[in-house]
C-alpha cells in the first residue's frame, strides 16, 4: 500500500512541464490554508497570489515561519470581499485558477455565482478525486460539495464536467456510474429515473466521451463481484472511474466514509466556471490542498486549449 507522500509524488508527476499558473488564494488567514498554497507554490503548481487581510496573511505566515516577501498580496478587509476581488481578477484574466482559504465555500462560491461573467454555459460543480487503498485506480465522486439538490438538467453539466476531468486526467473513455440504491428503476426513488435518463442522454450524444451505466448501488459500482452475485450486465460495474450520486448529502458521506473509514486521500476542484476552484475542506491538510492545486493547473493548462 502507497503512503499518502508516495501518491502526492505520483500525482504531482502528471504536471511534468507545465508552467505554473497563477493562482488568487481567496483569504489564507489559517496556518494550514497559507502552507498549502505556498508549498504548491514551491512545487511548480502555481505562482499564489495571496488575498485577504494583510495583517492577519502575515501574521500566519510569520507563526509558520514562512517568507512571503516576494509573494503578491493583494489586500481586502474581510473574507468575503476577498472572494468577490478573486472572483473578479480571474474574469479580468489576471490570474488562471482560484484556490480557497480559509473561508466558507458557501462565500467564495458565492461570489462565483453573482458574477455573470464567471459563470460559463455550463453549471459549476465539485469534482473529488480520491485514491482508496482498496480500489486499484483513483475514483472521481461528484457533486459532494456544491449542487445540494440537483435536477436532471443540472447532473447532465455535472456528469459532463467530470467526464472533461478524467480525460485531463488521462482516462480517453471514463467509465461513469450513476448511483442510486438499487439497480433498477422505481419511480418511488427518484434518482433511478434521473440515472436511466443520462444513460440514455448518452446514448442520444447530449453526454458525450463516456460509458455510462445507471442506476447502479454503490456496491455493483465499484465491485464486480456484487454485480456479477446481482446479475448485473454492465461495462461499469465493477471498474467505475467516475460515480455520479444523486445529492449533496449522499456524495458528502459517501466522500468522508472513504476518507475516515477507507483511508482514502482526496483532492477536489470546482469545474464549470471561467476558471477552476481549489476547493478543499478547511480541515485539510497541505497535502490535500497541493493535490487541489494540481488539478487546477492542470485545467487552466486545458482551457488555453479549450476556452469555457
Amino acid at each position: 500500500m502507497q503512503t499518502d507522500k508516495q501518491l502526492l509524488k505520483a500525482l504531482l508527476a502528471m504536471s511534468a512541464g507545465l508552467d505554473p499558473v497563477r493562482c488568487a488564494v481567496v483569504h489564507p488567514c489559517e496556518a494550514g490554508s497559507l502552507q498549502g498554497a505556498l508549498e504548491a507554490g514551491e512545487a511548480g503548481l502555481i505562482i499564489p497570489v495571496l488575498i485577504g487581510p494583510e495583517a492577519r496573511i502575515r501574521q500566519v505566515a510569520a507563526q509558520i515561519g514562512a517568507d512571503i516577501s516576494s509573494i503578491e498580496l493583494v489586500t481586502t478587509p474581510y473574507s468575503q470581499a476577498a472572494a468577490e476581488v478573486a472572483v473578479e481578477m480571474a474574469v479580468q484574466g489576471r490570474v488562471e485558477a482560484l484556490m480557497k482559504g480559509s473561508l466558507h465555500t458557501d462565500e467564495l462560491m458565492h461570489a462565483a455565482l453573482s458574477n455573470r461573467d464567471f459563470r460559463t454555459k455550463r453549471r459549476m460543480s465539485h469534482i473529488f478525486r480520491f485514491e482508496v487503498p482498496l480500489y486499484e485506480k483513483p475514483l472521481l465522486i461528484t457533486d459532494a460539495a456544491l449542487n445540494i439538490r440537483p435536477t436532471l438538467a443540472d447532473k447532465v453539466d455535472i456528469v459532463q464536467n467530470a467526464i472533461e476531468l478524467a480525460r485531463i486526467l488521462g482516462i480517453q473513455l471514463p467509465r461513469v456510474a450513476i448511483l442510486s440504491a438499487v439497480e433498477t428503476v422505481n419511480p418511488a426513488i427518484p434518482s433511478t429515473v434521473d440515472a436511466a435518463a443520462l444513460c440514455k442522454m448518452a446514448d442520444r450524444g447530449q453526454i458525450t466521451d463516456a460509458v455510462l451505466d445507471g442506476p447502479l448501488a454503490f456496491d455493483t459500482a465499484i465491485s464486480g463481484e456484487a454485480a456479477a452475485i446481482k446479475q448485473i450486465t454492465s461495462s461499469v460495474a465493477g471498474v467505475a472511474d467516475i460515480l455520479v450520486v444523486p445529492d449533496l448529502e449522499s456524495g458528502n458521506m459517501l466522500a468522508k466514509q472513504l476518507e475516515y473509514l477507507a483511508g482514502g486521500t482526496a483532492s477536489g476542484v470546482v469545474m464549470g466556471g471561467r476558471v477552476p476552484v481549489a476547493l478543499t475542506s478547511r480541515a485539510d491538510g497541505a497535502d490535500a490542498r497541493i493535490a487541489s492545486a494540481l488539478l487546477a493547473q492542470l485545467i487552466a493548462h486545458h482551457h488555453r486549449q479549450h476556452r469555457p
